[in-house]
């Protein structure tokens, strides 16, 4: 029962509105509805550890509440940015007294991914014997952050981010508890939706800041709601897995010839404060591994608009990254010299003994002469056909091909020329071996 004073203090919307039962909560239908993983726990009795993987304010803390309470479970909330061994080692003696008594305990860990590896291999035991039945919660990808040996003991469920139909039940429900209704346009609504980016948390926050900032009854507008709230930066993690993800889509765009999205998902790097330096050794690095010989100048332009972001800075230099975007996208592919390098390493690694024939090597002593270093060497550009046709490999290792130019951009003529030379070495080697 709430105290005198309790009820003079005005709660929170998002107070007000969290949800009461597991049938309020919005957006999770595939963990909570009928026949889903978490609603079959709850109806067999049967709760086991497992982690809840999502973006921030899509109800992990509410639904991990509830079950709880449904079950009838103990459940104690901690969070790992300000706990340690310490406190969990409280917990744990705690939870074995309840479970002593009868009751069960579930172990919210909030943020569990900011727990190192020693805090994580402290609940292992604990989860083992059944002393507490952990729920973790965590908006990064489980397989970087968390242990493999507690993973193991845990099942991983995704919640999503709240969709336009999960938040417009939140706005429904907002309303009705509202002293008034909110003053806003179809397109405001929408333009709170759009700043929210599946936050529902944020999105009702941002209702309440409408609802406490306007005092009158007149329909605001997009730029209305503009002034009164302030824009979200987008969720990204520099080091995890919403990094790596953006930069893989920037890559396959890239790779797959669409300027359109690898512009996208190149500004969605750059609008969340991604390093430009970092945007641009990675398209640097594919202008030498995916391009590559299809179109040599990729690698020079890469460089160029390197040297010009550097030099111009941001924002003048942004459209540098986004010219070899562009360029890069509609460039010809070829991973033909990568695929050649690569076989050129393992032959290394097979045949690193062997040394180079004499002929090719230089002599200059009077006993490398006499060890025939240099012997009946041909000078290419003095020859006929600009071209000798002498062996370049190592004694005692046949000639091998390691690079295949394709027919596309300018490995078509690379592929000319090797063919010409090709014919070129089996003529010569034809008539030295007839003479």
């Amino acid at each position: 029962m709430a105290t005198l004073f309790e009820k003079t203090v005005q709660r929170p919307l998002a107070d007000l509105m969290r949800p009461q039962t597991l049938q309020e909560v919005v957006g999770q239908d595939h963990l909570i509805g009928p026949d889903a993983p978490i609603a079959r726990m709850i109806e067999t009795g049967r709760v086991s550890s497992f982690i809840l993987w999502g973006p921030p304010g899509c109800g992990k803390t509410t639904i991990s509440r509830l079950m709880a309470h449904i079950a009838n479970l103990y459940f104690e909330p901690i969070s790992a940015v300000f706990s340690g061994v310490p406190e969990l080692r409280k917990i744990f003696a705690a939870a074995k007294e309840r479970l002593k008594g009868g009751q069960r305990t579930v172990l919210f860990v909030d943020e569990i991914h900011r727990f190192n590896k020693a805090q994580q291999d402290s609940f292992l035991p604990f989860v083992e014997d059944g002393t507490v039945i952990l729920i973790g919660a965590t908006t990064e990808n489980p397989s970087f952050e968390l242990n493999s040996a507690l993973l193991s003991r845990c099942k991983v469920f995704v919640l999503k981010r709240l969709d336009e139909a999960a938040l417009q039940k939140l706005y429904d429900k907002a309303q009705s508890l509202l002293s008034r209704p909110l003053p806003l346009s179809k397109e405001a609504v929408q333009h709170l939706m759009t700043l929210a980016d599946g936050d529902g948390r944020y999105f009702v926050n941002l209702l309440e800041a409408i609802d406490h900032f306007v005092d009158s009854d007149k329909e605001l507008s997009v730029d209305d709601v503009a002034k009164i709230v302030q824009k979200r930066l987008p969720i990204y993690d520099k080091a995890g897995e919403g990094h790596y993800n953006l930069i893989s889509a920037v890559h396959k765009s890239l790779r797959g010839s669409d300027p359109q999205a690898a512009l996208y998902w190149v500004a969605r790097m750059m609008q969340a404060g991604e390093d430009p330096q970092y945007i641009l050794r990675r398209l640097t690095r594919f202008a030498v591994e995916d391009v590559g010989m299809a179109d040599p100048l990729a690698l020079r332009l890469a460089i160029a608009c390197w040297d010009t972001y550097n030099r111009l800075g941001s924002p003048e230099g942004d459209l540098a990254i986004a010219h070899l975007a562009v360029y890069l996208a509609t460039a010809p592919k070829s991973i033909s010299v990568y695929k050649a390098w690569s076989q050129a390493l393992a032959a290394a690694k097979e045949t690193g003994s062997l040394t180079p024939p004499k002929t090719i090597l230089n002599a200059p002593t009077s006993l490398m002469k006499d060890m025939g270093y240099g012997a009946d060497y041909q000078y290419d550009p003095e020859t006929e056909d600009g071209f000798s046709g002498q062996n370049y490999f190592p004694e005692g290792m046949s000639r091998t091909v390691f690079y295949r130019p394709i027919e596309r951009g300018f490995e078509r003529e690379i592929v000319k020329r090797l063919a010409y030379w090709d014919e070129l070495r089996k003529k010569k080697c034809q008539k030295k071996s007839s003479s």
